[in-house]
């Protein structure tokens, strides 16, 4: 169900690796969230500076017996009312705060996911998110509000 108002519900950055954990106020730059890294090269690129992912998904997921919370399968925005996962390459993002996103690449399951369970990448195929390039850095907090434009309208 798609929310007349996405939110974010939380900022999720890592050393390296799943978990993600929460910060209250993440650092937007085109590199992606200031103090966040990546264990393997392939996600360390611009255009995969930010991955989102939503709660909605995380919720079914736990309920099918999957230990996952927000940050759990790495994604750095945790979000609400956005369905992720229908959103296409090209759509824009633009969050309260300044932050403006672009959808790069629908997101993969991968064996990283196997740390949390062997039937996890499986499962959450199709509702794994998507990874999104900064076309405008700033600051990002849970509760900052969403605006999605369609990459169709942008022409």
């Amino acid at each position: 169900m798609i929310d007349e108002h996405p939110t974010v519900v939380s900022v999720n950055i890592s050393g390296g690796g799943i978990p993600k954990r929460p910060i209250s106020v993440g650092e937007v730059t085109t590199e992606g969230l200031v103090g966040d890294a990546h264990d393997h090269q392939k996600h360390n690129t611009p255009a995969q500076a930010i991955s989102l992912l939503d709660v909605e998904d995380i919720a079914d997921l736990a309920a099918e017996g999957f230990d996952v919370y927000p940050g759990a399968t790495g994604e750095n925005l945790t979000v609400r009312g956005l369905d992720a996962d229908t959103l296409a390459v090209g759509d824009r993002l633009r969050l309260s705060g300044g932050v403006e996103l672009q959808i790069t690449k629908i997101r993969k399951p991968c064996y990283v996911l196997d740390a949390i369970s062997p039937e996890l990448k499986h499962a959450i195929s199709g509702r794994c998110g998507c990874y999104a390039k900064v076309l405008s850095g700033g600051r990002v907090r849970a509760g900052a509000t969403i605006h999605r434009e369609h990459a169709i309208a942008q022409r």
